[in-house]
C-alpha cells in the first residue's frame, strides 16, 4: 500500500481503488491501494474524511495495511474520491510538531528530557522533567518561534537500525524492525517518529505557550500552535481592547488600572468582614436574649434566606460559644434548604447528630455530624416550620 501521508503530508484530497471492503459490527472496514489517511501513531490521533461521500470514522493500521471504517458500504471501487478533514489533520500535524520543537529546545538548552505529551482537542500539553520558572518558560518560548522564523527545512529520513546506531539516535532501538523513519530539523532535533510533520518550520507560524505548572516530578507546559495559536492571540487582543476601552486607558496601563481595581476590591472586602463580624456578634447578643427557655437552656430558632453557610456556621459558632444555648439554623435556596444544629459543650445530654438526622427525614434531606455541630440539606417543601417544633419536643424531652 502506497502511504501517500509520507510523501505529502499537505495531500488534502487524492483518487485511489478499492482493494477490500469488510463488515464489521454493522461498519465497513475498506482497504484502498493508496491513501493519504495517517492511521495515527506517535502521540497524534488517526485522520477523518470522507471516502465516496462517505464519512470515515476511524483509520487504522493492521499487517502493514490500512483500513478506513466508514458508515456505509461504498457505491463503487473505482476512481473513488477522497477527502481528508484538513482542519483536524492541521491541527494535530502542528502540535505534533511543536512538541518536538518545544522539547528540543528544552533538551538543548537545560538538557531536560520530555516525559510526556498529550495532544488534546482544544490545546495540548508536553510534560518536561524537573521544574522551571517563569523566566525559563518565556525564555524557550522565544527560542521556539527564532526557530519557526528561520524557516528551516525538514528532513525525513528512511534509514536500517544500523544506519541509526551511527546517527546516535537517543531512542531505544531493541524492539524496531529494520525500517525506521528519523525526524531531522537541522542540527537542532533529530528523533524516531512515525507521524506526519510540516515541511518546514515556517509552516509552523507561531508556538504560544499559555500556562505551565509542577506536575509529579515535571512541568507541564500547555501551549497552541499555527493556526489555533493565532485564532487564540486575536481573541486575546480582542478582549483586551474591550478592558482597554472600559477602564479607558492604553494596553499598558491596563494592568496597573486592574491591579488598582483589585487592591481597592480587596480593601472593601476588608472592610465588610470586620462589619460583618461588629453585625454579627450584635445578632448573635440579640438572638440569646430573645431566645425560647426550654429547661433552662437557650433555644434559637434562625431562618436564612440571603446569607452563605459559611455566616451561618459563623453565628452557630459564636452562640455555642457560651453556655446552656442550643441554635437551630436553616438556610433557604430555591427548592432547597441547609439546616445547622448547634448546642454548647456543657449540654452533654444533647445529641445534635441524632436531633438532625431524626428531623431531617422531614424534608427528604440527609446529614450528620458530632453531638455538638451536626448539618444537611433536603426539600423545600413547607415542613420547615414543623421540623422546627419536633426538635423542640425532643429537646424538651431530654
Amino acid at each position: 500500500m502506497e502511504k501517500l501521508f509520507y510523501i505529502d503530508s499537505y495531500i488534502k484530497n487524492f483518487t485511489a481503488e478499492i482493494e477490500e471492503v469488510k463488515e464489521v459490527d454493522d461498519k465497513f472496514h475498506v482497504l484502498l491501494n493508496k491513501t493519504a489517511f495517517f492511521p495515527g501513531g506517535g502521540g497524534q490521533y488517526c485522520d477523518l474524511g470522507i471516502i465516496d461521500n462517505i464519512n470515515v470514522l476511524d483509520v487504522y493500521e493492521e499487517n502493514d495495511k490500512i483500513y478506513h471504517v466508514l458508515e456505509k458500504k461504498p457505491n463503487r471501487i473505482h476512481k473513488v474520491k477522497c477527502e481528508i478533514d484538513w482542519d483536524r489533520r492541521e491541527y494535530g500535524m502542528q502540535h505534533h510538531f511543536g512538541q518536538h520543537i518545544i522539547s528540543a529546545c528544552f533538551n538543548n538548552e537545560y538538557k531536560a528530557k520530555t516525559v510526556g505529551f498529550h495532544l488534546g482537542k482544544d490545546f495540548s500539553t508536553v510534560d518536561i522533567e524537573g521544574f522551571f520558572k517563569e523566566e525559563d518558560i518565556l525564555k524557550i518560548e522565544k527560542m521556539c518561534n527564532e526557530i519557526i522564523r528561520e524557516n528551516i527545512t525538514v528532513e525525513f529520513l528512511n534509514i536500517t537500525k544500523k544506519e541509526a546506531k551511527k546517527l546516535k539516535i537517543k531512542e531505544d532501538l531493541s524492539k524496531l524492525g529494520d525500517n525506521i523513519r528519523v525526524v531531522k530539523i537541522d542540527d537542532i532535533d533529530m528523533n524516531l517518529c512515525c507521524g506526519v510533520h510540516m515541511k518546514n518550520t515556517l509552516d509552523l507560524r507561531v508556538i504560544k505557550i499559555k500556562k505551565f505548572e509542577k506536575y509529579k516530578k515535571a512541568t507541564r507546559i500547555e501551549f497552541l500552535c499555527g493556526t489555533k495559536a493565532i485564532e487564540e492571540m486575536l481573541k486575546r487582543e480582542n478582549y483586551l481592547n474591550k478592558i482597554c476601552k472600559l477602564l479607558s486607558s492604553n494596553e499598558e496601563d491596563a494592568y496597573k488600572s486592574i491591579e488598582n481595581l483589585n487592591n481597592k476590591l480587596n480593601e472593601v472586602n476588608k472592610e465588610n468582614r470586620r462589619l460583618e463580624e461588629i453585625i454579627s456578634n450584635y445578632e448573635v447578643k440579640e438572638m440569646i436574649e430573645s431566645a425560647e427557655k426550654i429547661n433552662n437552656m437557650n433555644v434559637i430558632v434562625k431562618v436564612y434566606e440571603n446569607k452563605t453557610i459559611n455566616y451561618m456556621n459563623k453565628i452557630a459558632n459564636k452562640i455555642i460559644e457560651k453556655e446552656n444555648n442550643i441554635g437551630l439554623f436553616a438556610l433557604k435556596n430555591d427548592d432547597r434548604l441547609n439546616l445547622l444544629f448547634a448546642c454548647s459543650k456543657n449540654l452533654e445530654k444533647m445529641d445534635m447528630n441524632i436531633l438532625l438526622k431524626d428531623s431531617i427525614k422531614l424534608i427528604d434531606g440527609k446529614g450528620g455530624g458530632s453531638k455538638v455541630l451536626a448539618q444537611g440539606g433536603g426539600k423545600n417543601n413547607s415542613n420547615l416550620d414543623s421540623l422546627f417544633d419536633y426538635v423542640k419536643i425532643k429537646i424538651k424531652s431530654n
